[in-house]
């Protein structure tokens, strides 16, 4: 396909919905698209991350979905083990409909309040240092394991600290692996 330029700025390429189709000729007119996304401020196209808001949607909202499916999984395994032998099928299948609701509420909750407390963290350290690198991610991290534990005290607190900037500094990492080594 071609890359003509329309008013000498965006790139843009050829393209025709009905190509695949056996369609007469009048409906074979490709459409010029453009190549980059448009944005309707120059403010908006030099930012190259999410919003602190769209950051704090995302973090909560995939680790309730990522902890209420790993919960309710294991809600499932501890419903099938606790059926005993005289129970009826009825009550085996509500025996393990609330044990994968309660199970999946309870790490839903958990994981989300993980990924809120991340998100907030990680968006102000980019606001304290005005830097977006993964010095933030692994603070934000050390930063969540603390806060999760801190009410069962200074050891838990400091361990849950290490094990969260452990781990974000693990993501960062396999993040940059995956950008380098494994095509998309």
């Amino acid at each position: 396909m071609e890359d003509p330029r329309i008013d000498g700025e965006t790139p843009r390429r050829l393209y025709n919905p009905y190509q695949d189709l056996n369609l007469p000729h009048h409906h074979r007119t490709p459409i010029s698209i453009p190549t980059v996304p448009e944005f309707l401020f120059q403010e908006e196209a030099r930012v190259q991350r999410r919003s602190w808001g769209e950051n704090l949607t995302y973090y909560t909202g995939v680790g309730y979905l990522a902890g209420s499916v790993a919960g309710a999984a294991l809600g499932l395994r501890s419903g099938l083990s606790a059926a005993e032998t005289g129970d009826t099928a009825k009550l085996r299948v509500n025996r393990v409909l609330n044990s994968c609701g309660a199970a999946g509420r309870r790490h839903g909750n958990r994981i989300g309040v993980l990924g809120l407390l991340y998100a907030g963290l990680e968006s102000g350290m980019v606001q304290a240092r005005d830097a977006d690198d993964w010095v933030n991610s692994v603070i934000a991290g050390l930063g969540t394991g603390a806060l999760f534990r801190a009410a069962g005290g200074a050891r838990s607190a400091a361990v849950a600290g290490a094990i969260g900037g452990i781990t974000a500094g693990a993501a960062v990492v396999g993040k940059q692996f995956v950008k380098r080594y494994v095509p998309i």
